[in-house]
């Protein structure tokens, strides 16, 4: 008896917070019980039969009713809080996925700019930048040049890259933009700058001067064209440039490298970055506002493998960019010799 008392008020709980179920419940079973009974106790013959039946009948809709109240209650218990879900929840949806979108865009976006972030990678020796310069020059098949005079142009890049290209027998594209010699102005702020930076001659044992920034851009010129009629599948072009830029570009089909005239301090980004791809924009912009050199007339004055005095000279007249009158014969040497044997001025000193 304990045991039933307990199951008992463990369930008058539940039965008085739904009283439709278990009154429902109740009758299913009373139902359950009329209906397996004898028909004798109802009554004698049909007549206990007939009474069976009725009270079945009853108790079965009774369950019936009882069932519906209940779900009915239910509906109007979950009525205000569909209307809650749909008016808050499910109705401010697209709004939150739209924002969700946004997020995930921006998301996206950041992690792409810190890749490539992290692959605009700062040089801090010379040796740095000389292996990065290499790196560059291993396989291109183009290279971009924005800066002072093409010094290092001249006496590396050019040159390494002829060797390889020849080698493999495949086309090197070259495009070069320097100061232009014949603008005085130009020549002496350049000169001007370097001096500020540094009155010490440098690897190559020269001051910068007004004439020397002169003589180090006619050279790149000559270099130019004496390396196009070696190599016919160099297609090189040149610019002259009437102002002037602290930085310098050496843009290859790998990378690209921004250098200044710290020997120690340089930038390096691989191809198809963000910073990549803006240099090679500016690169082919600036080139495109800088005076040409008319290289495809290459052909006009033959230069001998050494250069004489007579045919640079010829050459500077044919392509309308005249030596100035004041140069001798020892100056148009000098412009000869910086062209085909310059020297590297961020060459390493050599260990003993």
């Amino acid at each position: 008896m304990k045991r039933v008392g307990d199951a008992l008020k463990r369930i008058a709980p539940w039965a008085a917070q739904n009283a439709d179920v278990a009154i429902a419940l109740g009758l299913a079973i009373i139902v359950g019980i009329l209906g397996i009974m004898p028909d004798e106790i109802f009554g004698k013959g049909d007549e206990g039969a007939q009474v069976q039946d009725q009270l079945v009948s009853a108790a079965t809709l009774v369950i019936l009713a009882l069932v519906a109240t209940a779900l009915l209650r239910d509906r109007a218990r979950q009525a205000p809080v569909e209307a809650t879900i749909t008016s808050g929840a499910l109705a401010d949806l697209p709004r939150r996925l739209a924002r969700l979108e946004q997020i995930e865009t921006l998301v996206t976006g950041t992690r792409r700019a810190l890749d490539e972030l992290q692959l605009v990678r700062v040089l801090a020796s010379q040796l740095e930048i000389s292996q990065a310069h290499a790196d560059a020059r291993a396989g291109t098949t183009r290279w971009s040049f924005k800066g002072g005079t093409g010094t290092y142009l001249r006496a590396v890049t050019l040159p390494e890259c002829m060797a390889a290209a020849r080698k493999d027998k495949r086309h090197l594209t070259v495009r070069v933009e320097i100061i232009d010699p014949a603008d005085a102005e130009v020549c002496e702020a350049y000169a001007h700058y370097r001096r500020s930076l540094s009155d010490a001659p440098d690897a190559t044992g020269e001051t910068w001067t007004t004439d020397r920034v002169r003589k180090e851009s006619y050279a790149t010129v000559l270099a130019a064209f004496w390396h196009r009629q070696r190599y016919g599948l160099l297609d090189i072009g040149v610019g002259l440039s009437a102002t002037m830029t602290t930085f310098r570009w050496d843009l290859s089909t790998s990378r690209v490298i921004m250098t200044i005239e710290d020997p120690n301090r340089a930038m390096t980004a691989l191809a198809g970055t963000f910073y990549y791809e803006s240099c090679d924009t500016e690169l082919r912009l600036s080139l495109e506002q800088a005076r040409r050199v008319p290289l495809e007339h290459y052909k006009r004055v033959p230069l001998s493998d050494e250069p004489t005095v007579e045919e640079v000279q010829e050459l500077f007249r044919g392509i309308e960019l005249p030596l100035p009158k004041t140069y001798n014969d020892r100056d148009v040497v000098d412009i000869a010799r910086k062209a085909l044997r310059a020297k590297d001025p961020y060459e390493l000193p050599q260990r003993t």
